[in-house]
């Protein structure tokens, strides 16, 4: 497998809370996400957060207090979608405006990207730009994979895992993280 260049985390019910929003303050990480965020941060793998807040465009949050929160986790660039369900941008997944925003900043191939979520948006976002994919069972995942089949036809998921956890350690098995430099 190739060499990972950035792996991209969704916020909600991936590295914490549940498949509901959990405003910054209240939000709390499963008791594994720092360890692995750390283990890969010394493996100087760049991580990168990118998640859709509706609740920014409807005024129950800022921007900041989600990077100030999301930074302070560990994470090296936040990517947001403030926007709301219909409001036709192009950065709320499954589109790909906040993946190519991080592609352009960083010099990313995104081939060489891992996507970790557990929404059927996250999975579609990642196809697009052909990152390897992992749906995560924790949050929506269960759900998604259950009544969302239909968006997710035609695309192979590369691994379904329990949780956050069990996705990086898979990564670790089966990439090359375990030689970056």
């Amino acid at each position: 497998m190739k060499q990972i260049e950035a792996i991209f985390l969704d916020r909600d019910g991936t590295i914490g809370g549940d498949d509901t929003i959990h405003y910054p303050g209240k939000f709390e990480l499963f008791p594994y996400t720092a360890i692995q965020i750390n283990k890969l941060k010394k493996d100087n793998v760049k991580i990168f957060s990118f998640t859709n807040q509706p609740g920014i465009s409807s005024g129950f949050a800022k921007v900041e207090d989600f990077k100030e929160e999301l930074k302070g986790f560990g994470f090296d660039e936040v990517y947001i979608c403030p926007h709301g369900h219909n409001d036709g941008c192009s950065c709320r997944k499954p589109g790909i405006g906040m993946l190519m925003e991080a592609q352009q900043k960083h010099d990313l191939t995104l081939e060489n990207c891992v996507v970790i979520g557990d929404r059927w948006s996250d999975i579609v976002a990642a196809d697009k730009v052909g990152s390897i994919k992992i749906l995560v069972r924790t949050g929506a995942g269960e759900y998604s994979l259950r009544e969302h089949f239909d968006k997710l036809s035609g695309i192979k998921i590369d691994y379904i895992a329990n949780d956050l956890n069990d996705a990086i350690n898979w990564l670790y098995k089966n990439s090359c993280l375990n030689n970056q430099v």
